[in-house]
């Protein structure tokens, strides 16, 4: 069973930057996607951004311009690099591996299959 562990949430004002990491329990190479999503309350979980294995990518297009997403293989961490954050990016931050997924011509097609990790919360003030 492999684990994701985030960090790096926290309260900021609007306008400030946030760097969410990821860690995996595995070695990121053996997922085909790893992705970064939302949950705001009383909204469903959705995508912001995913990076396949040759770092094509893929954003949501609220964030796109403003969030990047990356990935360190010797590290077997994502990241987040959140700017000019906006109240209406607060929500609680999950990572996830996807299994069989793929990112291709700007657009993400998971398997919906992998793993979560727990969350880590994102508070945007204004």
């Amino acid at each position: 069973q492999v684990q994701l562990v985030e960090s790096g949430g926290g309260l900021v004002q609007a306008g400030g930057s946030l760097k969410l990491s990821c860690v995996s329990s595995r070695d990121i190479r053996d997922w085909h996607v790893m992705a970064w999503y939302r949950q705001a309350p009383g909204k469903d979980r959705e995508l912001v951004a995913a990076v396949g294995r040759e770092d094509r990518t893929k954003y949501e297009n609220s964030v796109m311009g403003r969030f990047i997403i990356s990935r360190d293989n010797s590290k077997n961490t994502i990241y987040l690099q959140m700017n000019s954050l906006k109240p209406e990016d607060t929500a609680v931050y999950f990572c996830n591996s996807d299994v069989g997924g793929t990112v291709w011509k700007g657009d993400y097609y998971p398997s919906g299959v992998g793993s979560w990790g727990q969350g880590t919360q994102v508070t945007v003030s204004s």
